[in-house]
């Protein structure tokens, strides 16, 4: 069980979206050990581990405040605080792959629980990141229909079957920018 007073420690005093706060209760409450979306897992991200491999500047650090697992191997997903934008609900999200990698996914947080209704876990690479699932060799996660019916009914958001169109729609109006800003930060 994820401590809500611990997970809310991931956003710096800023106000978490009510999507979060209630996907926690769900997950707390509803999936607890079972998976509703492959991969995914709401978790307490402070000490930044991942991110610091990127950079130790702060003001990076402070910028993307990352809260959930995307994947089984430590690719993270977070908030990207890019300017003036300081209400969550409306900040773009970004992925950084445990192997390397980092890209806008979701122009907001609905636009992510939409992805996460695909239940497949995230591919990160340096060029891409996208969602695969072999539609007859993917077991669905224990959850997934649960979490489907609780997103809809909580905040009307559909099942989707095509990542593509969100990422790429997210990608045209934040990728440049969040590439030219991680160059401040990161050169590998």
């Amino acid at each position: 069980m994820l401590d809500k007073f611990d997970f809310i420690k991931n956003f710096n005093g800023l106000a978490i979206p009510d999507e979060l706060a209630k996907l926690l209760d769900f997950q707390n409450n509803i999936s607890k050990e079972n998976f509703y979306s492959a991969g995914f897992e709401l978790t307490v991200v402070l000490e930044k581990f991942g991110l610091r491999t990127y950079s130790e500047d702060l003001q990076f650090l402070n910028s993307i405040l990352e809260f959930a697992h995307a994947d089984g191997t430590g690719s993270s997903y977070g908030f990207w605080l890019n300017g003036s934008k300081q209400d969550l609900k409306e900040t773009p999200i970004v992925i950084f792959g445990s192997e390397g990698g980092f890209h806008i996914v979701a122009r907001n947080i609905q636009e992510l629980l939409q992805i996460l209704t695909y239940d497949a876990e995230p591919m990160v690479s340096w060029d891409e990141v996208y969602y695969y699932k072999d539609e007859g060799e993917c077991e669905p996660s224990d959850l997934a229909e649960t979490f489907k019916k609780w997103l809809f009914d909580n905040f009307k958001i559909r099942e989707i079957s095509n990542v593509s169109d969100i990422i790429r729609v997210a990608q045209s109006e934040y990728q440049e920018e969040f590439k030219t800003w991680m160059k401040k930060f990161y050169t590998g």
